[in-house]
């Protein structure tokens, strides 16, 4: 009898189990479903927006076309130097900026405080020093041969 209901809630238990299994496998599959259905949407959501952004501008096209072949004396021009301008103050300001920079490191380099990559600075310098007193010193020894 103990053997029959030891049994029994073995295969309770296995029933259980599988029933969880299942239920998980389910939960799995609708959250796939979930995520399909989202991923659905927002992509024809998307592509019905990129259609209506295509036809807005076809349509501004053919609106403007006609105005900016009137205007085109005027426009072309007046584009060129405003672009010209924009480039100029924009490219004066990146010196700028670039000047400020470079004046603010050799400042902090001047004054001590160590600014990055003095270190490679100090390094390139005695290396330029050593091979000046080296051709220096090479000089003074083939003027010395030419000499005798």
């Amino acid at each position: 009898m103990a053997d029959t209901q030891g049994h029994q809630h073995y295969q309770q238990s296995l029933r259980f189990q599988g029933g969880q299994q299942g239920m998980q496998q389910q939960h799995q599959k609708s959250y796939q479903v979930a995520k399909a259905a989202t991923a659905v949407t927002a992509g024809g959501s998307l592509l019905v927006l990129s259609g209506l952004v295509l036809a807005g501008t076809v349509i501004a096209l053919t609106i403007a076309t006609p105005l900016l072949v009137i205007f085109s004396p005027v426009l072309v021009p007046a584009v060129i130097t405003l672009s010209l301008i924009t480039m100029g103050f924009l490219t004066s300001g990146g010196f700028g900026v670039a000047a400020v920079t470079v004046l603010s490191w050799i400042y902090r380099y001047v004054t001590g405080r160590h600014p990055p990559d003095a270190d490679q600075l100090d390094s390139a310098r005695y290396k330029l020093a050593g091979k000046a007193r080296e051709m220096r010193d090479r000089a003074e020894q083939y003027g010395l041969q030419q000499a005798s």
